[in-house]
């Protein structure tokens, strides 16, 4: 297959094995690139991206900044922050009024879930989705998936844990997703009222004992509590929470094989993973970071391809 089988990147859920596949054997092509003395290549030198950021983000932000310039394409930026959408303009009329300057592909990060989709049927351009509310995270998941298969090869059949809090975690969902695409079993563990009530429709195991879900695993990804999403208290404290689903170099040295430990980030150290687990030579923290500009380029390069 030598193009994807979608226009937009809206969410893991919309692609097929074969489109994880060739994006990552496109990243495989990127990661050469940037990893030269020279690090750009002028394959999307014609192509102008708007990165249209509704909710703040560190790492997604400069990831796909730093691989739009790597493609050599034009970027424009704009931050919901002092722009009209504060004044009362809708979303559609921010996003018509870009597009009117010739902009050929949208990068979108926004709090409502559903947003990405939504811009897709109303407006005429490549809509790239960079998380929506509690909804997907598609370039996340793809990272993550990649950073773990190029650490323990073919994920058919591999167990991977997800810990944290799932219900207001889209990284969560498309990690899920992504996992089963590639054939791996997904167990979630966390505190009851931080899964989902309706989870096990999307045939995951949930596991509330963290120990013995760690030990069932190959590999563990780490979320963060996410409280500014949080309306309400869902469990007595963070010392709690800690005490019972923290990852620390002891818990880990006390399982019966290494396991792999990611974490999309940002890390609060000392809360759901030690400083000791986060830097130790299990962790795959920074090759995640790493991996997410050649897995972005090669995002963006596959539906610029399918630009008409």
């Amino acid at each position: 297959m030598s193009e994807l089988s979608v226009n937009n990147l809206l969410g893991i859920k919309y692609l097929n094995t074969d489109d994880l596949k060739l994006i990552f054997k496109t990243a495989d092509n990127f990661k050469e690139v940037i990893n030269r003395k020279i690090k750009k290549v002028p394959s999307l030198r014609d192509v102008t991206i708007a990165n249209l950021f509704f909710e703040n983000s560190t790492r997604t932000k400069l990831s796909f900044e730093l691989a739009q310039k790597r493609l050599s394409a034009d970027v424009v930026n704009f931050s919901s922050s002092g722009s009209s959408i504060s004044k009362g303009e809708t979303l559609i009329d921010t996003v018509n009024n870009i597009l009117s300057m010739k902009v050929d592909m949208i990068v979108m990060r926004h709090p409502s879930p559903g947003a990405s989709v939504f811009l897709s049927k109303n407006v005429d351009s490549c809509i790239i989705n960079a998380g929506d509310g509690t909804h997907e995270h598609p370039t996340q998941a793809l990272l993550d998936a990649y950073s773990l298969q190029e650490k323990i090869g073919d994920l058919e059949n591999k167990n991977i844990l997800i810990v944290g809090d799932i219900m207001h975690s889209r990284v969560a969902l498309s990690n899920i997703f992504a996992y089963q695409k590639l054939g791996a079993n997904v167990t979630v563990c966390g505190p009851k009222s931080l899964i989902p009530n309706d989870i096990s429709s999307l045939n995951v195991k949930v596991e509330t004992d963290f120990k013995k879900a760690l030990n069932n695993s190959d590999a563990v990804n780490m979320l963060r509590i996410q409280n500014e999403r949080m309306s309400e208290t869902y469990f007595p404290s963070i010392r709690e929470y800690v005490k019972q689903y923290g990852l620390t170099k002891n818990i880990l040295d006390s399982l019966d094989k290494e396991i792999i430990v990611m974490h999309p980030g940002p890390i609060n150290r000392g809360v759901e993973i030690t400083s000791e687990v986060a830097d130790s030579e299990q962790a795959i923290i920074l090759d995640q970071v790493e991996n997410g500009v050649a897995i972005r380029m090669a995002v963006m390069y596959l539906l610029a391809s399918k630009l008409k």
